[in-house]
Formats: C-alpha cells, structure tokens, sequence
C-alpha cells in the first residue's frame, strides 16, 4: 500500500512538473514574441526612413509556374500517348529616382507563356513548345514637382509582344500633364496631351491617333507579401475604336529566402487586336474582353 501510494505521489509530481514547465516555457515564449514584434517594428520604421531618402529605389519580383506530363497507352483519354507541358515566366522590374525636386520613375513588366501537347501517335502533331503569353511593358516617367503630391510629367511607354510578331502591332504612347501622388506607392498620371503611335504591317485596321492617357500604378510591400497593379488606358480623340486599356496584377508571397508563391492576372481591351485577330474591320470586330492568369513560384530580387 506504501509502494502504491509513494507511485501515485510520484507520477502526480511528475505531472504538475511538466505542466508547470510547460506553462513556463509558453510564458517565455509569448515574452521572445513580443521582444520580437517590437524589434520588428523598429526595423519597418527604420525602412520607412530609408525609403523616404532621396536616392534609387530599385527591386524586382515575379512568378514562374509549369508543368509537364507524359503519357502511355492511357486509354480513357482520346489522346492516349502523349506528352505535354505548360511554362509561364512573369517579371516585374523597377528603377525609380526620387528627389525633392523631381522623380524619374521606369517600370518593366514582362509574361511569357509555352505550352505544347503532344499527340506521339499522330505524326502530324507539332512535339515544339508553342508561344501562349506574351506580354512585352516598359515606361519611363519624368516630372518635375509643383506641389507636395502634384507634378508637370512627361511619359513614355512602350507595349509589344517579343516571342512573336514584334512591334507587330507595337504601341508607343508619348505626352504631358500631371503626376498625383495621393498617397505613398500609389501614383496616377493623366497626360490629356498624348500621341498614341501604333507599328503594325496592317495599317488599314492599326492606327495612330492623338488622345488622353491615364495610367494608375500601385507597388508596395508588406512583410512578405509583395504586389503590384497598374491600370493604363489611352482614350483617342479622333475615334473610340481606336482606345485601348490594360491591367495587370501581380502577387507575391515569400515562404522562404526569396521563393514563395505567386499569381498574376491580366485583363485587356483593344479593339484592333480583336479586328486583326477576327480578319475583319476594325468597326465588325467584336471585341472581347481579352485575359490571362498564372500560379507558381514566386521570386523576389
């Protein structure tokens, strides 16, 4: 009776040690927490500091996602040998100047897509890679401040495709007017002034016009997440048909060193491209809202 009560004492002691060190141990570690997050604070407003200096600010992040598959004599589908593969690249690159007098500010944006199905058992099927993305941005924005968040600018940007049918159509848009920058990372032209020149090799449906831009672009980081969205447009005076829009939109989020997972999307109207596309007049063509999205890894420089 001795031994069984001295046992029970024993593994009653046992317990209420482990709970006792476990209490402690979850007290030291919301104590290391909380030292944490005020270190961490004192960091993010350290790099406010650093951000708000004149000087370069440049970074770059994007997605890479893919996949390839192959099969053999998998019967329940019509194509049952076959090798496939899907390869999407998207990259976001900045370079900006800000001083206190005047900010030159140069954006990239490039998406590259390939896939390929290939059907082993008919010998007509292409086993080649095919171009499916391909999106070609570069801006360059000047201006000289004439307020604290407004300024005279000038821009000019530059749109193509580069896997297939470069500058065929390009467009390059040239102007003046205004720079707002309402609040911190976010910047909105409108240039009321701008010439929209158009490279195609079919100048019966892509035309150059005189028009208005607009271009509203967002970049910012938060810890580990990384994004990005720029809308541009360019309303032409001379005809509707003639005006375009694109918006893209990237997201980044860093598991670990500089890989994590992103996604992209990107909406376009341009009723050129449609007229081209359709192999009708640029008035007949319907013009559908144009789309592409991407998952993978993401990447951050």
């Amino acid at each position: 009776m001795k031994k069984i009560f001295l046992t029970g004492a024993l593994l009653l002691g046992m317990v209420s040690m482990n709970a006792q060190t476990k209490e402690e141990l979850h007290t030291q570690k919301v104590e290391k927490q909380a030292v944490a997050d005020a270190a961490q604070a004192e960091a993010n407003a350290l790099q406010a500091q650093i951000d708000a200096l004149p000087g370069w600010r440049k970074g770059a992040f994007g997605t890479i996602g893919g996949s390839i598959s192959e099969f053999s004599n998998w019967y329940s589908q019509s194509a049952a040998n076959n090798a496939s593969g899907n390869i999407g690249i998207t990259v976001n690159g900045f370079a900006n100047l800000i001083e206190e007098k005047f900010f030159w500010r140069n954006n990239l944006n490039v998406n590259l897509g390939w896939v390929k199905l290939d059907n082993k058992d008919d010998a007509t099927d292409s086993e080649d890679f095919r171009e499916t993305t391909d999106v070609f941005n570069i801006s360059s924005l000047y201006g000289r401040n004439i307020a604290k968040n407004l300024a005279v600018s000038g821009l000019a940007e530059y749109r193509t495709t580069i896997l297939d049918n470069f500058n065929d159509p390009g467009y390059l848009d040239v102007g003046v007017g205004l720079t707002w920058t309402p609040i911190e990372n976010l910047i909105v032209v409108a240039h009321p002034l701008n010439y929209n020149f158009v490279f195609a090799k079919n100048d019966a449906i892509f035309q150059s016009s005189l028009g208005a831009k607009i271009v509203a672009d967002y970049t910012r980081q938060i810890g580990a997440i990384s994004f990005k969205s720029n809308f541009s447009t360019f309303q032409s005076y001379e005809d509707g048909d003639l005006s375009n829009f694109t918006w893209i939109n990237s997201f980044g989020y860093n598991l670990w060193k500089m890989i994590g997972v992103g996604f992209d999307f990107g909406l376009r109207s341009n009723k050129q491209e449609a007229a081209s596309f359709q192999g009708t007049t640029l008035s007949g063509a319907d013009n559908k809202l144009q789309s592409y999205w991407l998952v993978g890894l993401n990447y951050q420089l």
